[in-house]
């Protein structure tokens, strides 16, 4: 193990999904500045809201997967490519894959979660997710191949009929153009149990226009190469399977090991660990009791411009403040050219809400010349 010495009063940070990036780069702007250390595996930041414009080649991959070098040049951030696989809180050390250790003066946990397969047999080896590049390569090599083979009950299950689900299936029925039929399997009572009514009614019929069929109530108990097994005890065959029922956190070793609440650690309003103080985590890692904010990029952004504040209040000496999340509303993809949105006052459906849901998206973008180079792009038709 090499021990590497950070720069003396660093700020270490874990993960650079929306919240870790975020406040990444809300540190480096402050003044005085001070040295801001990034570790990260991936090369690119992932803004997974527009994987499925990059599915159906609505948007380009610079404008979804811009690179962490392009976003943190000259901000004055070290980004190092490596994962961080065991937090020592204790002797203020962070341990990598690469087997290194970095000592830091105040840590940031934000390395965001992964697909949860419930430990239902057959998920791990037969199902598509949809989270990442390597996902939308995969889903466009099938729907490329059922396209291709026309056969006559062709099927797709979509699992989870959550956000990410709904928004999937209205894309893939605009992609198939009726190659395959789509079902939307959900163990609870209704799609979008988390959505405002008008979203989830507009989802709803977008769902109904594109003849995708919705398994309420329905639970999965197992997954085989060609078939589905459901608490109904009718098989339902497939040609292909995506995973959107759930997530956990990417975790790396704690120790001393810390409170946790839901399976993620427990945080104060501050967005710091409730047993250990010196760490915050904010994101799809943390869950914070009295708060129970939603697992949303927007929530992890306000976050990350939150924590950056917590961490300079907590150097000069000063007591964090609370975070307060400010809901902005929902906005869904539902298929090509299509979207719905609430929030801020607005419930709007159709090509226009697709068009501000896109602007907005873009102008969010970490790191406001790309939003502004992808809004452009846009506005001039690339």
């Amino acid at each position: 193990m090499l021990q590497e010495p950070l720069p003396t009063n660093s700020c270490l940070i874990v993960g650079g999904g929306f919240g870790g990036l975020t406040a990444a780069l809300s540190l480096a702007e402050q003044q005085p500045r001070r040295p801001v250390v990034l570790i990260e595996p991936r090369q690119q930041f992932l803004f997974q809201p527009h994987l499925y414009e990059l599915l159906s080649e609505e948007l380009q991959a610079w404008e979804v997967a811009p690179a962490y070098r392009d976003l943190l040049s000259n901000r004055g951030i070290s980004w190092i490519q490596d994962r961080v696989v065991s937090i020592n809180s204790s002797a203020q050390t962070v341990s990598t894959a690469a087997g290194h250790k970095f000592h830091w003066e105040q840590l940031l946990v934000a390395s965001g979660s992964g697909p949860n397969d419930f430990g239902i047999p057959g998920v791990k080896d037969n199902a598509l997710g949809f989270q990442n590049l390597d996902d939308v390569h995969q889903l466009k090599r099938l729907i490329r191949e059922l396209r291709r083979q026309r056969l006559n009950n062709a099927s797709l299950v979509i699992v989870g009929a959550g956000p990410t689900g709904v928004e999937l299936a209205c894309k893939l029925a605009d992609l198939l153009e009726g190659r395959a039929r789509l079902h939307l399997i959900e163990q609870g009572a209704t799609i979008l149990p988390n959505s405002p009514a008008f979203n989830r009614e507009r989802a709803a019929a977008a769902l109904e226009r594109r003849d995708v069929t919705v398994h309420l109530e329905t639970a999965v108990t197992a997954v085989t190469p060609t078939s589905i097994e459901l608490n109904s005890g009718n098989p339902l065959a497939h040609h292909g399977l995506i995973w959107t029922a759930g997530s956990r956190p990417n975790l790396p070793d704690i120790s001393p090991a810390p409170a946790m609440a839901r399976g993620r650690l427990a945080i104060d309003a501050q967005l710091r660990l409730v047993d250990q103080p010196s760490v915050f985590a904010i994101g799809d890692v943390s869950c914070c009791e009295s708060e129970p904010w939603p697992s949303t990029a927007q929530v992890a952004m306000q976050q990350g411009v939150a924590v950056a504040r917590s961490i300079q209040q907590q150097q000069l000496d000063e007591h964090p403040t609370a975070f307060r999340f400010e809901d902005r509303g929902e906005m869904l993809s539902l298929g090509i050219g299509d979207a719905t949105l609430t929030g801020m006052g607005i419930t709007l459906a159709g090509p226009l809400a697709f068009g501000i849901r896109r602007a907005t998206y873009l102008t969010r973008l970490p790191g406001l010349s790309l939003g502004l180079r992808a809004a452009g792009a846009w506005l001039l038709g690339r």
